[in-house]
């Protein structure tokens, strides 16, 4: 088993989530972050002063996934949450011991 996060634009969650829903992937963590890569900000003006915006809001997805659909989620999320422009995001996969289903105690691929 293996968890894949994914650092993607905002405006592009719906689509990524579609994308996995098409795989039958059945869960999905989302949580709202700020960051920056090699983006670096910008600067805005805002009632004639201007500030820079070190941080851009991201979104982060956290999915588990069996070692056989791992490929077809990474590059569905690839896919999706291109724009061809800086700060499309991360993907990174990490590997997973043991998941637990606490409700049931279901473990492994079962849990999932």
């Amino acid at each position: 088993m293996k968890k894949v996060e994914a650092i993607i634009k905002p405006f592009k969650l719906d689509e990524v989530k579609e994308a996995l829903s098409g795989l039958g992937v059945q869960g999905l963590t989302v949580s709202e972050i700020k960051g920056f890569g090699r983006q670096k900000g910008h600067t805005e003006l805002y009632r004639g002063a201007e500030y820079v915006v070190d941080f851009l809001p991201k979104v982060k997805l956290e999915v588990i996934v069996t070692d056989e659909k791992l490929a077809e989620v990474v590059s569905a999320i690839e896919n999706s949450a291109k724009t061809g422009r800086i700060g499309d995001g991360k993907i990174f996969v990490l590997p997973i011991e043991d998941v637990i289903r606490i409700r049931t105690g279901e473990r492994g691929g079962d849990a999932i």
